[in-house]
């Protein structure tokens, strides 16, 4: 290869964290990377931090690499092995908030990537853009690091104290019979060892951190990586099923019945749980969520606030609203509690605890019942749709412009949002490539076509292939 020519990969440097193929994100653009985080730590006065790995093959060895530049520029690192980003988060409170995570979290075995928090708090976009140009300054193409093999180990003493956190928060008053899917990502183990100690009758499935994740990537969000846990808690007629990702900060839960919750549904029941011990607070969602959970939020007497999606900017508002956010979630997938409960960060596994602990309340609740309320959406997946090379913001702009024909309130926090009665449509730009994202929401299926045909009429005209596009996506 000629180093040469090799450029830096900017478009790895993402809106709320650093992440790529490990092609692009390469030992020597860690070592640059760490060089940019480093100097972000020591500007806000820090001394310490800790640094944690998921189960990738590489994660170990950029682990190393960054505690190695810590080190020389005098931050004090320490390694605490294989682990998930919410125990990450956990242990940081002992290092003045201070962490930095090697982490792909649900993508394919080919990635990798970088979260980290700087005094509890995670970057903003800027500070991420920050990271990346005072990287790419010190990124010497011509030079290559000798990387040796760096072996994964659980420190034990991390894992024991973030379990004891949860054993003390969580009472449950009767055993559930519980099956964990960890999709070999770094949460499975320590998830499996806490449901044990809670007295769950549990069978644990991909609970070991196997980084080459055998049978697909660890997204518990695409319903075809399910069907080993769906049919493991209707043959073993289990409680609930419980599915981790690749670092352990999003759930999603299957019900005794093998209903797929999704996670509108799964938001409405964590705002009931939290609007009845804190009446009138806020529950925070983002722009991609149902109608549903505005309105179940404004029943129950609480505020709606909508933000736009990232799983940094949920934690950085609900740290911020000095504790009149008691809940906040996202479509995918990531549920933060701060109701004078749990830590303030998104923990897949906490949220389930607390489902758990909600139905061993009653004697006979189950998750079914417990949702019966919250009836499934009719809704479309995320879908990608291309800009065929026209300005995004022109598009957003001319939907914007006619969506004032509509009876609906328009949104414009994250691409163009519009909410009506009984569902809701977005149209978003990629932060990432060159697409929109688009998602129809609504009551019955009636409704959602004709959702999906208010902003097909509003492109038409001008834009006839965007257009074509979202019609054929159905």
């Amino acid at each position: 290869m000629n180093f040469k020519n090799k450029k830096f990969p900017l478009q790895i440097f993402r809106a709320y964290d650093i992440r790529g193929k490990i092609s692009l994100l390469t030992p020597e653009i860690v070592q640059a990377t760490a060089y940019g985080l480093v100097d972000q730590y020591l500007k806000a006065g820090q001394t310490q931090l800790v640094i944690g790995y998921d189960a990738r093959l590489t994660s170990p060895q950029y682990a190393e690499i960054i505690r190695q530049v810590c080190e020389e520029k005098g931050l004090s690192a320490t390694i605490i092995g294989c682990c998930s980003t919410p125990l990450l988060y956990f242990v940081a409170r002992q290092f003045d908030g201070n962490g930095i995570m090697l982490t792909a979290s649900h993508n394919p075995k080919t990635d990798n990537g970088i979260k980290w928090i700087i005094q509890g708090e995670p970057p903003c976009p800027e500070m991420i853009q920050q990271v990346s140009q005072h990287a790419s300054a010190v990124f010497d193409p011509s030079r290559q690091l000798l990387i040796q093999p760096v072996q994964h180990e659980v420190v034990v003493k991390y894992c024991l104290e973030y379990q004891h956190a949860l054993l003390k928060d969580i009472q449950l008053k009767r055993s559930f019979k519980v099956v964990l899917d960890g999709l070999n990502g770094s949460a499975g183990r320590c998830a499996a060892l806490v449901l044990k100690k809670l007295g769950c009758d549990l069978t644990a499935i991909r609970c070991e951190a196997n980084g080459h994740f055998p049978d697909h990537a660890p997204d518990p969000s695409q319903e075809k990586h399910l069907v080993e846990l769906r049919n493991t808690v209707l043959d073993q007629q289990a409680d609930l099923g419980i599915a981790l990702d690749g670092d352990g900060d999003r759930l999603v839960l299957i019900d005794e019945q093998g209903t797929i919750i999704s996670a509108d549904r799964l938001l409405a029941l964590f705002s009931e749980m939290c609007l009845k011990m804190h009446p009138g607070h806020e529950v925070v969602y983002d722009v991609k969520c149902s109608t549903m959970v505005r309105n179940t939020v404004h029943r129950l007497g609480g505020q709606a606030k909508m933000i736009r999606t990232g799983s940094s900017f949920l934690r950085t508002y609900m740290s911020k609203s000095k504790g009149r956010a008691v809940f906040g979630g996202e479509y995918a997938g990531h549920y933060v509690f701060n109701d004078g409960r749990g830590f303030g960060y998104d923990d897949g596994l906490y949220a389930a605890l607390r489902v758990l602990e909600y139905l061993s309340q009653e004697p006979d609740l189950t998750l079914s019942k417990a949702l019966q309320s919250y009836p499934e959406r009719y809704c479309t997946e995320d879908t990608y749709i291309s800009t065929h090379n026209i300005e995004p913001n022109a598009v957003l702009h001319d939907v914007e412009m006619k969506s004032q024909d509509f009876d609906a309130q328009l949104s414009k926090i994250d691409g163009v949002r519009l909410d009506f009665e009984d569902g809701f449509g977005i149209i978003r730009a990629s932060n990432t490539g060159e697409y929109f994202t688009v998602r129809f929401d609504a009551d019955n299926p009636v409704r959602l076509s004709a959702i999906r045909h208010t902003f097909v009429s509003m492109l038409s005209d001008r834009y006839p292939q965007i257009a074509q596009d979202i019609l054929d996506a159905q």
